[in-house]
């Protein structure tokens, strides 16, 4: 059973959806945690968040202002840290395609340095999050996340005789964080104009509370090196726009640079190394430090076919108009009225 209290957590990116999430659920499950660090860069956001936390009654909260991209600060606010939960991301699809540069210096250097950090700093478990569109990227923000991917997973390879474990989380589109389509979508519903990329268009969907479930699960259960995957269901961008906005005009606008129709989160490539755990997915790594069959037989995890692939388009289960009504108004909008 997964105990925190008595732990010290860092987790970057930890003034963003996720974050902020992250924070309240494990403070509320674990109120004896000897510190909870927020590593993040924006002053604003930290004064902001600071003011849900108050001291007063979060006394094992920190805030640490740093950049991923400063390997030095990181590693300063490392120090004495148990858990890394790696968020801190540039995540906007068509700012990367305009800006590679930068998506690369903190994506893919950003996550060399929290790994250095977790290295020299004694850190225990190191869960670092990642998206669908790093399975088979064709934009750069998918292609720098599967970089990190592969960065973590490799740094089981280095750890010695460190008590470290690093691993991965990979899932879809978190319903209500900040840049998603269903926040746009109730936003553009004032105009009564509902812009569509492409009507083909689906994703997974996934809640903030399920996506921290899924770090934990994988903080209580990785052996290192595994990429967790959530069995979610999809949703059509058709039935979101419905769901938010029947009335509304839906103009075909077009995919943006480096949009796919569907994502993907375990390719074909992946099936050879999957395992089935029952709640999720796991990609295993192709070159364990651990034993395999031994790993299957802990889990009772069954391989999954040779040729599976788990893509939004072709899944089994999915979100209903109705069904996105009811997790607009559980998860973001409590008055939402279609």
């Amino acid at each position: 059973m997964l105990d925190l209290n008595g732990k010290s957590i860092l987790i970057t990116g930890g003034t963003g959806s996720f974050g902020k999430k992250f924070v309240a659920e494990v403070l509320a499950k674990y109120p004896d945690i000897k510190r909870m660090v927020v590593f993040s860069r924006d002053e604003l956001k930290q004064f902001e968040m600071a003011a849900s936390f108050p001291s007063s009654k979060y006394p094992n909260i920190r805030f640490f202002i740093g950049d991923v991209r400063s390997a030095e600060r990181l590693k300063r606010a490392c120090e004495g840290i148990d858990i890394i939960i790696h968020a801190a991301a540039l995540k906007q699809v068509p700012t990367a395609e305009y800006n590679p540069m930068e998506c690369i210096l903190t994506n893919v250097m950003g996550a060399e340095n929290v790994i250095n950090a977790a290295l020299d700093c004694g850190v225990q478990d190191v869960v670092a999050l990642s998206t669908d569109k790093a399975a088979a990227p064709i934009n750069l923000y998918g292609a720098t996340k599967l970089c990190s991917d592969k960065l973590f997973v490799a740094a089981n390879n280095i750890k010695g005789k460190r008590n470290l474990r690093f691993s991965v989380v990979r899932y879809g589109n978190v319903m209500g964080s900040r840049g998603s389509v269903i926040p746009f979508f109730l936003e553009k519903k004032k105009s009564g104009i509902l812009p569509i990329t492409d009507e083909r268009m689906t994703r997974f969907n996934i809640s903030l509370e399920d996506g921290v479930n899924m770090v934990l699960f994988a903080l209580q259960h990785h052996w290192g090196g595994e990429i967790f995957v959530p069995k979610i269901p999809s949703y059509k961008i058709l039935d979101v726009a419905e769901a938010v906005a029947p009335n509304a005009e839906k103009p075909i606008v077009g995919i943006r640079p480096g949009e796919k129709i569907h994502e993907e989160m375990i390719t074909e490539a992946d099936s050879f190394t999957t395992v089935d755990v029952g709640k999720y997915y796991v990609i295993l790594p192709q070159v364990p430090g651990w034993s395999r069959d031994e790993y299957l037989n802990h889990f009772k995890a069954q391989p999954v076919e040779i040729g599976f692939k788990y893509n939004s388009g072709t899944n089994t289960e999915w979100e209903t108009v109705e069904s996105l009504r009811g997790l607009i108004k559980q998860h973001i909008d409590p008055n939402f009225v279609a």
